[in-house]
């Protein structure tokens, strides 16, 4: 199909229409020229933004520890599926629906960025004499695993949610000794950009501050 022969034709149909019609038909034949003509233009225009990147932060508020730091701990990187396996930032429109932001990512996969800061967590807490993770060969036990059961903003709660099924097992007879299922909420009036992630990060130190003291407990 050729451009000038779409204009010609354009134009036999506008005179037949209305002043107020030729206006509108007028803007339309642009947007049809411009597509048949410049489609990389119109590409450009809506060219859609790169995502912005956020990190995650450990915990760092704890009570007054009340024994000296005892224990040595690995923690795992935690398991996840679908979306949560990803950089990917999840929402959820009803809880059997599942929606990602296309603004925000997590600026690594969110299990690897997991474990790099309940690790920090550990450390700001002083409650064990060493955590790291299972490459450090640190000598222990002990070792913390986990699945990320949710993370994510829950539209119909307006919050962000953070759940954590947590063990730790002892690494030479592979039995779990302890068990726990951590979640956290923290209310949330948008599911959009950073007003989002500050609510899911905020509900991830509520949830690590949570695991670090009851860890600490059992190692």
């Amino acid at each position: 199909m050729r451009v000038a022969s779409v204009r010609r034709g354009l134009r036999h149909v506008g005179r037949r229409l209305g002043r107020h019609s030729r206006t509108l038909f007028a803007a339309t034949a642009v947007l049809i020229g411009l597509a048949l003509g410049g489609c990389s233009s119109v590409g450009g225009l809506f060219a859609k933004a790169p995502a912005t990147a956020y990190n995650l932060s450990a915990a760092k508020d704890f009570p007054k520890r009340a024994r000296a730091a005892r224990g040595q701990l690995i923690v795992a990187e935690p398991t996840a599926l679908g979306p949560h396996d990803s950089e990917k930032i999840l929402v959820r429109p009803t809880p059997s629906q599942a929606a990602t932001l296309g603004d925000a990512q997590w600026e690594e996969r969110l299990p690897k960025l997991m474990q790099a800061r309940l690790i920090q967590s550990f450390e700001n807490a002083s409650r064990l004499r060493a955590v790291g993770r299972p490459a450090d060969k640190i000598a222990t036990d002990f070792v913390l695993v986990s699945e990320v059961r949710a993370f994510e903003i829950a539209a119909a709660e307006s919050a962000a949610v953070v759940e954590i099924a947590a063990k730790i097992v002892n690494e030479r007879s592979g039995r779990i000794i302890a068990a726990r299922v951590i979640r956290a909420t923290v209310p949330t009036l948008t599911t959009q950009g950073a007003g989002a992630v500050e609510a899911l990060n905020e509900a991830f130190q509520k949830a690590a501050t949570q695991l670090v003291l009851w860890a600490e407990k059992v190692v």
